[in-house]
């Protein structure tokens, strides 16, 4: 016998019912001027959605259902003192691990030791990119299994620095050697794409979306020419997201993405999913009220598993002013920790498929998005439009907007532009310089610079104390 369904006795009620019902109750002031409202990205947002918005429009479904993956950061530069940390880390609920890998000598047997790498998924950043050290660890990593990701970003590091590490022919001789041993010891995912810095900067998110992708088209552009069809088929990028506090954008946001790799990557022939880093943002940080941060790093991090992310890597409250702080990362450690296991989040991914806001979210941001790629791979594609400037130049401008929002107080940052405690006290505190860095020198092009919008105001407090 068929449960019997508790609202069939309930008339349904159409949007326009429910648009009718609300103007009425507003008594005359304006629908959308009283309750529509703009997103920076140019989205109108409404007081409701209902399935009627779902008519005609394109959903996105992930297909994956392996779940996602707790990761915690470690610098490599000691072989033995990294393993130790490893070990630890791996006893207390990390499942994939990011390492920092210096240049130079590093004995991997060492740095692995009693590690079971075919079961720990690995992510590896170099600094700076040395062709010896990775083909050595690739030789290490061959036939021994798990997952591995090597974000090697090379235009990543153009746009951050200004600057190739030697010259464009020089680092692309580089990516293509690295490429092609990748593919003799079939170690893993090698190409990245670091859209984390287009959101530090300040673009929105119609903006990180668009660029991340025409980042990786060059990348797909420069592959096409150089492999073979059956080395292109199986390449895939692993992309690392920045997450900010706008919760439920930042969930379509994650969604747009995948979205967007599996509508252009079938035009190399690609068949692979792409991978998401995600990690909570550095714009929306404070150096005072630092416990606040605990909140935004929760539902950044909850936004980034129900958009879908692969690995979540938390962001340690102190970390824009201390230094390694065990107890720090304990806590990041633990927030992720808690929400897979005790709060239901271990496939939480799929609950937002079928939302109504979401769903049209998501679509939204895709559509747009490719629109602005499309313009950006008219004028000359991703690199032309960085050594013109007008990435830069379109960062700044959305930075700027988001900034006198801040300053305006309508984007609020609690304990910093509302509600302050005048008994903080910080100068004491600082291990590293938590404002934006300015080192003069010769660059190729300008670089993007990643800035905090509570920077004005916590250097004025400083300054105070």
């Amino acid at each position: 016998m068929d449960s019997p369904n508790l609202f069939d006795e309930f008339p349904s009620v159409s949007s326009k019912q429910w648009k009718h019902k609300i103007q009425f109750d507003l008594k005359g002031a304006d629908y959308n001027e009283s309750l529509v409202w703009e997103s920076l990205e140019g989205i109108k947002v409404k007081p409701f959605y209902h399935p009627d918005d779902l008519q005609n429009l394109k959903t996105f479904q992930l297909s994956r259902t392996q779940g996602w993956k707790i990761a915690q950061t470690i610098y490599a530069g000691d072989a033995k003192k990294a393993n130790v940390r490893m070990h630890d880390l791996l006893q207390r609920g990390a499942e994939s691990l990011i390492l920092t890998i210096p240049q130079g000598d590093l004995d991997f047997s060492l740095l692995f030791q009693g590690i079971d790498i075919a079961k720990t998924p690995l992510h590896f950043n170099f600094k700076p990119i040395d062709g010896v050290t990775t083909k050595q660890l690739f030789e290490f990593l061959k036939s021994k299994g798990g997952s591995r990701f090597f974000h090697i970003d090379l235009i990543g590091n153009l746009a951050r620095t200004g600057n190739w590490y030697q010259n464009l022919e020089k680092d692309h001789g580089l990516l293509e050697k690295i490429f092609s041993w990748s593919v003799e010891q079939e170690v893993g995912i090698v190409l990245g794409v670091d859209v984390s810095l287009y959101q530090n900067a300040g673009a929105n998110m119609v903006q990180q979306l668009a660029y991340g992708l025409a980042h990786a088209n060059e990348y797909l552009n420069l592959f096409s020419k150089q492999t073979t069809v059956a080395a292109l088929k199986s390449t895939t990028l692993a992309f690392k997201v920045a997450v900010g506090g706008n919760y439920f954008f930042e969930i379509a946001k994650l969604r747009a993405l995948r979205w967007l790799w599996k509508s252009i990557a079938p035009a190399y022939g690609l068949e692979s999913d792409c991978h998401i880093l995600a990690l909570p943002s550095k714009r929306n940080k404070t150096l005072y009220d630092y416990n606040v941060n605990l909140l935004r790093t929760t539902s950044e991090c909850m936004s980034a598993i129900l958009g879908g992310a692969d690995t979540l890597c938390n962001l340690p409250y102190d970390a824009i002013y201390h230094k390694d702080n065990k107890f720090a990362d304990r806590i990041a450690r633990n927030q992720a920790v808690l929400l897979k296991e005790e709060s239901y989040f271990e496939h939480g991914d799929k609950v937002a498929e079928g939302n109504y806001y979401i769903e049209s979210l998501t679509q939204q941001l895709a559509e747009k998005s490719l629109d602005l790629f499309k313009q950006i791979e008219q004028s000359g594609g991703f690199l032309g439009e960085l050594k013109k400037g007008n990435i830069q130049r379109k960062i700044k401008e959305s930075a700027a907007k988001e900034q006198l929002l801040f300053d305006e107080g309508e984007i609020t940052l609690l304990g910093t532009n509302k509600y302050q405690n005048p008994m903080d006290r910080m100068k004491d505190e600082m291990e590293l310089y938590p404002f934006t860095k300015t080192h003069p020198r010769k660059t190729i092009l300008e670089p993007i610079i990643e800035k905090r919008l509570a920077e004005k105001v916590e250097q004025k407090r400083l300054d105070n104390e």
